[in-house]
């Protein structure tokens, strides 16, 4: 008995002594943790060269691990879309890796997969992009591939018309859809007519007319070696990546280019409130807005603050948004806090605010260059919006040196 009261009463010791100590190391919750000073990100250098062709080729060495992202921006996107076939860009670029070369749709597949690649096509509002993911050692195999889908897609009809029966589709479950149906009519309130306010889908007109030959044409139009910019990140150097380049974009030809030219949306004249009603709606959605900023204004930085609300940037001006979506009996409310939150940022805005604001910005910005895609992805904007080789390196600076009077 004796040795048992022993042993229960020194366990009991050690207990709360443990308990003691941890209370000591309790952290203090009163106050947030001090922030570190954010890292600098210091980036390899982008090297520039041109092809044969003229194509432009953006590089960035990352040698850590033997893969490499190759992107191919064409500055061709929904922007230039004929009136009458609203969604031809974003279709065209859906289609491209539908067969192509001379294998079809299956056959390409199967031959990416098996490399263990990806390939992808896209559309935004001024660019046709085309990316190819691969291991290094897969490359010359995987190369030529993407060179098939931007520069010799088929477009076969079976697939087209696969395609305008899935968006149909979407276009009717979409009218269903509170939150698209609210950020259509805000495109479409806030530009108008311009190209901007159009449906990055479609209309069911446009998708009903759009043909084979007219994929042909746009594609014909703008996939120039002379309109596009190659941006390769990952294990290569110039003296393998430009001579793989060559052999499988060497004869892509340069041209005369389509490009309209785009006149920069109007600012909203005055405040205007619309409301659809859609009856059994169990939320309100709120769209508040204006045109914002194009991408390289000087008030870039300055802009990147807020919550709840931001720009969408573009070549030109794209829109400034708040949106929300709230219990239907709160519309109201939910209005009039908008309204207040923004009378309330033209008031100073308060040191630690500003600073938490810069740090948490500052901190997550290296988050986005961990990975060839995620550096390629960046890349783009240098393509696109003719920004500097060295932009990124003086990223953080830019965003900490940011004083109350520019928010």
């Amino acid at each position: 008995m004796t040795t048992i009261t022993t042993r229960i009463g020194s366990g009991a010791a050690l207990l709360m002594c443990g308990a003691t100590s941890l209370l000591a190391q309790a952290p203090d919750r009163s106050t947030p943790p001090p922030l570190e000073e954010p890292p600098r990100l210091t980036l390899p250098p982008v090297q520039e060269h041109t092809l044969s062709n003229g194509a432009r080729v953006l590089l960035m060495e990352k040698h850590q691990v033997p893969v490499v992202q190759i992107t191919i921006i064409v500055r061709a996107g929904s922007a230039y879309d004929p009136a009458d076939r609203i969604g031809l860009a974003s279709i065209m670029a859906d289609m491209m890796d539908e067969g192509a070369g001379s294998r079809d749709a299956l056959e390409l597949a199967d031959a990416i997969d098996f490399l263990g690649a990806r390939i992808g096509v896209g559309a935004t509002m001024h660019t046709i992009t085309a990316s190819l993911f691969t291991a290094v050692p897969k490359l010359d195999d995987a190369l030529p591939l993407l060179a098939d889908v931007v520069l010799r897609p088929t477009f076969p009809e079976d697939e087209l018309e696969r395609k305008r029966v899935s968006r149909l589709t979407s276009l009717l479950q979409a009218h269903d859809e509170p939150s698209t149906v609210a950020s259509v009519l805000f495109a479409k309130a806030l530009f108008g007519d311009h190209p901007y306010g159009n449906p990055r889908v479609s209309t069911e007109t446009s998708l009903r007319a759009i043909t084979v030959r007219d994929l042909r044409e746009f594609h014909g139009a703008h996939i120039k070696a002379n309109n596009a910019t190659i941006v390769v990140v990952g294990d290569v150097m110039p003296e393998d990546i430009l001579p793989r380049l060559e052999r499988a974009l060497g004869d892509w030809e340069a041209g005369d280019l389509a490009t309209p030219t785009l006149a920069a949306p109007a600012q909203v004249a005055r405040r205007e409130v619309l409301l659809v009603d859609k009856p059994g709606a169990a939320q309100s959605e709120i769209r508040i807005g204006r045109v914002g900023a194009a991408r390289k204004t000087k008030d870039y930085f300055a802009l990147d603050y807020g919550a709840g609300s931001g720009f969408g940037y573009n070549l030109l001006p794209g829109p400034f948004r708040a949106a929300s979506a709230v219990q239907t009996d709160a519309t109201q409310a939910a209005l009039q806090e908008f309204f207040k939150e923004l009378a309330a940022i033209r008031e100073p805005i308060p040191d630690e605010e500003l600073t938490r604001a810069r740090n948490y910005l500052a901190l997550g910005f290296p988050a986005d260059f961990q990975s060839v895609r995620g550096i390629a992805g960046n890349l783009e904007d240098i393509a696109v919006y003719d920004l500097p080789l060295d932009y990124f390196n003086g990223y953080v600076d830019r965003v900490l040196d940011i004083s109350q009077r520019d928010v």
